[in-house]
Parts: C-alpha cells; sequence; structure tokens
C-alpha cells in the first residue's frame, strides 16, 4: 500500500480496528464455546455426584443426555460439520 492511498484511508483505521478486536472476540467465544473440557469435566462430576448419592438416577441420565448432546455439538463442529 502507498504512502497516498494509507493517507486517503487513515479515517478508516479506527473501523479496522474496531472489526479486528471484534473478530478476535468472536474467535476467543467460539474457542470457549467449542472447548470438549468443560463438558467432559462437567460429566465426570456428575458421575462423582450419582455414585455419592447427592442426585438420582433419573437427574444424571437427563444430565448426562445433556452433556452428551453437547459433546456431539461440539465434536461435529470440530469436523466442519453441523450437528
Amino acid at each position: 500500500m502507498g504512502l497516498l492511498s494509507q493517507l486517503a484511508t487513515l479515517p478508516l483505521a479506527p473501523v479496522r480496528g474496531v472489526a479486528w478486536v471484534m473478530e478476535r472476540t468472536l474467535e476467543a467465544a467460539e474457542n470457549e464455546y467449542y472447548d470438549p473440557e468443560p463438558i467432559e469435566r462437567e460429566l465426570a462430576e456428575l458421575e462423582r455426584s450419582l455414585l455419592a448419592g447427592d442426585i438420582d438416577e433419573e437427574t444424571f441420565d437427563r444430565r448426562e443426555d445433556e452433556l452428551l448432546d453437547r459433546l456431539e455439538e461440539i465434536r461435529a463442529h470440530a469436523q466442519g460439520t453441523d450437528a
């Protein structure tokens, strides 16, 4: 990019900066949303709760189904397909 075109587009620099920040924020949010580790930890904690008698089988089954569905969604996203 030449000096003249840089000067001509200088007023747009804040817009480009905001767009870049928004892209990085969206990327970070997607990485966090599609991270399987918290779901896997929650599944392990759910099993511990069941074994300790803190929750009943019905609650365990319902919550486990929800978490497994979420893991399936994450894995589908990682493979580039929609669940």
